[in-house]
């Protein structure tokens, strides 16, 4: 994809200053999504509300999986045939918007969002992308293994990582049927939550790395106690897990009795399960959810190209699907929960009883959230393999903590563009 882009981006440019005018007559705009057929129906279903406002407005769209989404607009984008409005993902986002491919957004309205989650799709140049659902990072637990072990969880505004820890490997060790106190914790996300209630990050706003070889050892020093803790399963399941779909992982398959994961994904983990799992904030350094530097990840953003015909137009269908609350109550939770607090309170009645119990918890902590993170930059979405696989290393005892963050970084740094 990168060398696609490259061979475009001196022929992208960004919009100018001011606002882009409408055009007089008939336009058409070409939307590019991915995901499943429900979701490929809601947004005809969306698409038709928003012509049915705006008659000189014809949205066509343009759909795909996830495999094959990102090579066919790489490729696009290098031709200058790129889609008007697009789906865009986090790991993406920096590679596109640093080589000139999408539009400033500037005349779209935010001002309903929470900061952290306006933010989260602007680089140092501006506003390229709008999130489309909100998710956070959170701790899902197994309420019949918990009791089961007849080990309390502690409070979650108040938990540690070493109370995380300890919890974990006494629910291990007081459980049947090789149950483990938690699944693994791996990828950026984790290692991004950890870095940041360590006054570090994963990325830093100018596309460097925020974090040095002590900051990584450190991590990976912790990944190590919870294996020699036997607060995880061993380094085969984990391996096996890593591979596996979601509603085949141990906490679906209740083989967890804690897991990490993104807050949207509770509903098809509960259904997996066949159990009503619970939702917890991750632990902190400091015991204080106030200063656990928890942050919203939109769960897919809004973009636009820079080479569209009709920035006014297309600017004018994302805010559509950001604010409008009837697109909101079209879509519901299926692209995470609404940034947009109006739309979030107006479609609350209508979600399923496990996405409501993710937008309380999205509203529970918006006191708590820092900083957006930084976008990740260009040549940064092999990241969290590379996190991962030398996590793995690490609970495998092939690679001492210091190694793996050695090469970690060495690594990640010659991915980077």
């Amino acid at each position: 994809m990168a060398a696609a882009l490259a061979v475009s981006a001196l022929a992208l440019t960004g919009c100018g200053s001011g606002s882009p005018a409408a055009s007089d007559g008939p336009v058409t705009l070409r939307f590019s999504w991915w995901g499943s057929d429900v979701r490929h129906k809601m947004t005809q279903e969306l698409i038709d509300a928003f012509e049915a406002k705006n008659p000189n407005i014809n949205i066509e769209g343009e759909y795909g999986d996830w495999s094959g989404y990102w090579d066919k607009l790489a490729t696009q984008v290098a031709s200058q045939d790129a889609p008007d409005i697009i789906q865009m993902d986090a790991q993406y986002l920096g590679e596109y918007a640093d080589r000139g491919a999408l539009l400033e957004l500037k005349d779209v309205d935010l001002s309903k969002f929470d900061k952290a989650a306006a933010d989260a799709g602007r680089t140092q140049d501006g506003l390229y992308a709008v999130t489309a659902g909100m998710n956070a990072m959170v701790v899902m637990a197994n309420p019949a293994l918990v009791s089961a072990s007849g080990v309390p969880l502690p409070d979650d505004s108040s938990w540690t990582w070493d109370e995380y820890l300890e919890t974990a490997a006494s629910i291990t060790a007081k459980s049947k049927d090789g149950v483990s106190g938690s699944g693994p914790i791996t990828g950026d996300a984790s290692f991004n939550l950890w870095m940041r209630q360590h006054g570090k990050s994963l990325f830093t706003n100018d596309g460097g790395l925020g974090f040095d070889e002590a900051d990584a050892t450190e991590y990976f020093e912790y990944q190590a106690s919870l294996r020699d803790a036997k607060a995880v399963p061993s380094a085969s399941v984990i391996t096996e897990d890593a591979s596996a779909s979601v509603d085949q992982q141990g906490l679906a398959t209740n083989r967890y009795a804690m897991a990490w994961y993104w807050s949207n994904q509770l509903g098809a983990l509960s259904k997996a399960s066949g159990q009503a799992l619970e939702i917890h904030r991750p632990p902190s350094v400091e015991g204080k959810a106030s200063s656990a530097e928890q942050f919203y990840k939109a769960s897919q953003f809004w973009s636009a190209s820079s080479k569209t015909k009709h920035p006014a137009e297309a600017q004018k269908f994302i805010d559509f699907l950001a604010n409008s609350v009837e697109a909101g109550e079209i879509g519901l939770a299926d692209r995470g929960i609404p940034g947009n607090s109006e739309v979030r309170a107006a479609i609350a009645p209508k979600l399923t009883p496990t996405d409501a119990l993710t937008a309380k918890f999205i509203d529970d902590i918006a006191d708590e959230v820092g900083e957006a993170p930084a976008v990740p930059p260009a040549g940064s979405s092999p990241v969290s393999e590379v996190l991962t696989r030398y996590n793995t290393e690490v609970h495998f005892g092939r690679i001492s903590p210091q190694e793996a963050a050695k090469k970690s970084i060495e690594e990640i740094k010659s991915t980077l563009a």
